[in-house]
């Protein structure tokens, strides 16, 4: 399955970089990619289409395998960075950079915000994972934190001191690849490859966490470790996803049901499939912004949030919670 989805996330990648305003050709794009087209349609391919394909991939790629990791850990087939408050954080720490004109100290001063606040809500979803109830409980603590960052954010916009800097907060609240290059990548690049490291090293405490704690602790898994290697994890694949594209939800719970029942439902085969899956998710959906016929280009958060809010009620609709 890895490898058919890998196929076919290359096979959006290509459609990528052929879609657009201007009509390019399987063999203008592919002359191009080797450097022996036109300056122009080297432009198109190498700076326009092409980076921005990648930031959809990569971003999908950061918040499908963090929502896996995330529901692994926490039980919960319901929980995703954006339900649970980490993309709204994390899209706070950007708002607050950008409201105080911070990102002209570095290229680092963005993401490092944005990793900043990522972490601090995973942290803090970790540490009330257990003295919650219920896993509604939990979800409830996840969306209060959301509405608590998504007001603090609304202050800043509020109090945003010109239109300039309004217009850059509204793009990290709703979300979007365009304009992207590969240097727009390169600073969340790290953070964002170290976090999908992080989680890929702490999956397999994740398969036996589908016992219960106590159980998964009865076989020798270490869950203090694979708790903070998830939490470390997802706070930095996040972040760095936000400061690439800004928030954008429900790909992260998306992605990982779609898979989860060809991998017998285990948390730690889901990682990489979902990963995949939510990078595909994002390179189409991106291609249809591009491509729809309205007169202002919609953005990818908005897209995500309208294909995959049903998805959530219905996969909610469908569960019985413990405690609702």
């Amino acid at each position: 399955m890895v490898v058919a989805l890998a196929g076919a996330t290359l096979v959006a990648l290509a459609a990528a970089c052929l879609v657009g305003s201007t009509p390019l050709g399987v063999d203008r794009v592919l002359t191009a990619l080797v450097g022996g087209a036109s300056a122009g349609d080297r432009v198109v391919v190498w700076e326009i289409r092409l980076p921005r394909a990648v930031a959809a991939l990569v971003v999908g790629a950061a918040l499908g395998a963090s929502g896996a990791a995330l529901q692994g850990l926490l039980r919960n087939p319901l929980a995703e960075p954006g339900i649970l408050g980490v993309s709204a954080t994390a899209a706070l720490g950007a708002t607050f950079v950008i409201y105080y004109g911070l990102g002209n100290a570095g290229a680092l001063a963005l993401p490092m915000a944005a990793i900043a606040g990522a972490l601090a809500a995973t942290a803090l979803l970790a540490a009330a994972a257990p003295r919650v109830g219920s896993v509604v409980s939990l979800i409830l603590v996840g969306v209060g934190l959301s509405s608590f960052a998504g007001a603090l954010t609304a202050l800043l916009m509020n109090l945003a001191p010109h239109p300039f800097s309004l217009s850059d907060m509204l793009n990290w609240m709703l979300g979007t690849v365009a304009n992207r290059s590969f240097a727009d990548l390169a600073p969340a690049a790290p953070f964002l490859a170290a976090g999908l490291v992080i989680l890929f090293a702490g999956r397999r405490g994740l398969s036996a966490l589908t016992l219960g704690e106590e159980a998964a602790a009865g076989v020798g898994v270490d869950l203090p470790r694979t708790r903070r290697l998830v939490v470390l994890g997802a706070g930095l694949a996040t972040g760095a996803a936000v400061a690439i594209a800004g928030a954008i939800g429900f790909v992260g719970i998306v992605a990982p049901h779609l898979v989860r029942p060809l991998v017998n439902h285990d948390p730690a085969r889901t990682l990489a499939p979902a990963a995949l899956m939510a990078g595909l998710i994002l390179v189409l959906a991106d291609i249809g912004v591009r491509v729809a016929p309205t007169d202002t280009e919609l953005k990818l958060g908005v897209v995500a949030a309208l294909l995959g809010a049903p998805v959530f009620v219905w996969i909610a609709a469908r569960r019985r919670l413990p405690g609702g």
